[in-house]
């Protein structure tokens, strides 16, 4: 039975985006997995089958965390793109997406003091972050033995992130991949959002201090990639409040957000607009996620196209009525969900149709096998899945 409340929202308008059209505006939000080659950080074929399925009735589906460069560190078992043949088994699954009638963008990860320092060690690499601040104890104490104590970025470090790691990850998502949108996760602690923190960002130099300095890393990346890339297939990842792998909310961040929102749309009007900000409207923990945030400092000063989510996977216990608000209040809003688009390949078709939804199980997010990933059924059919099956994926090249 369909809900006329949502039939006549803007939920299933089409939207333009960056260069291309959307059929709707629910999106998938970013959602880190740990399903490619762990070795070569290479996609599968369950990424494959994963994101096909979610784009029959998605429209813009943002991938999991990937791995733009190894000198910000690495998971196992996530996928990278900073090689040519990652970007092509990449191709495949953008292709399959286009195939479906959805677009599809890259998230660019990178990992920072949050890295795991006896991994980086194994693999010859630094343990490298804007400043000597561990994220816990722990951290610490694995640096200490394995003999890979956190280091600050040099300035030359810092110069080859953004002009050449960061523009090369791109490169290959546009050029060889065929990705429709790259997203940089400048949030939830990870390599920007430690820049933009001052409790982790101890710096003197032109990277630390006032938040000219403080957000200067976010804009040289995107500065540099503008070079090379279409602006309009450019985005950001956000998390203004964050408290996820950052010891306490930055003081001023409503101060230091409205600030980027002013940059960022001072290069719009320069003619180098972003295609969308991915902004998390909630202060993220790790089980829950806060009361839906007033985050009017921020769309009050960027005009453009803004990508919500964080809080809307409690709204289906109140007729989804925040999604249908903040997609009827302008013409630039997207909604994005994470958890139930995991557990839903068809969630948007079962929001527009007011079916059920099947309940997500957190203890299989982060295993490498299948179970869990690709044996949620679509609304209407059942999937005889073994839970003890550990089947993992084939790289797809």
């Amino acid at each position: 039975m369909t809900n006329p409340t949502i039939q006549a929202s803007n939920l299933f308008k089409p939207i333009k985006v960056g260069n291309v059209i959307l059929k709707h505006r629910i999106a998938h939000l970013p959602t880190t997995r740990n399903r490619a080659d762990p070795i070569n950080h290479i996609p599968t074929n369950l990424q494959k089958q994963y994101y096909s399925d979610r784009a029959k009735s998605g429209g813009l589906l943002v991938t999991e965390a990937t791995i733009a460069t190894l000198k910000l560190g690495f998971y196992p078992n996530v996928p990278g793109i900073y090689t040519e043949k990652q970007a092509i088994g990449w191709k495949e699954i953008v292709d399959e997406v286009h195939k479906q009638g959805a677009k599809i963008a890259i998230q660019l990860w990178g990992l920072g003091r949050v890295a795991s320092p006896a991994l980086l060690k194994k693999h010859n690499l630094a343990f490298v972050a804007p400043s000597v601040v561990y994220e816990h104890e722990k951290s610490e104490k694995e640096a200490k033995e394995s003999g890979n104590l956190l280091q600050a970025l040099t300035l030359e470090e810092i110069k080859d992130l953004v002009e050449n790691e960061y523009p090369n990850a791109v490169k290959l998502a546009l050029d060889v991949a065929g990705f429709d949108f790259v997203e940089f996760h400048f949030a939830n602690g990870y390599i920007a959002s430690q820049f933009l923190n001052p409790s982790i960002n101890k710096r003197t130099d032109k990277y630390g201090g006032p938040i000219e300095n403080r957000a200067r890393f976010l804009f040289d990346v995107l500065d540099n990639c503008f070079k090379i890339a279409d602006p309009k297939q450019l985005a950001i990842r956000i998390s203004p409040g964050n408290v996820f792998q950052e010891p306490i909310v930055s003081p001023n961040y409503k101060e230091d957000y409205e600030y980027i929102a002013k940059k960022l749309q001072e290069r719009a009007d320069a003619g180098k607009e972003l295609a969308f900000v991915d902004v998390t409207d909630g202060a993220v923990d790790t089980e829950t996620v806060s009361d839906r945030a007033n985050i009017s400092y921020i769309l009050n000063n960027w005009k453009g196209i803004v990508l919500l989510g964080g809080s809307y996977t409690y709204d289906k216990d109140d007729n989804w009525k925040h999604i249908v608000h903040d997609t009827n209040a302008d013409e630039r809003t997207l909604v994005g969900f994470g958890r139930y688009f995991i557990a839903n390949p068809d969630l948007p078709e079962r929001i527009k149709q007011n079916q059920e939804l099947n309940d997500y199980a957190r203890n299989t997010f982060y295993t490498p096998y299948n179970y869990g990933y690709n044996t949620y059924p679509f609304y209407g059919e059942k999937v005889d899945a073994d839970p003890n099956a550990k089947v993992l994926g084939t790289p797809l090249v």
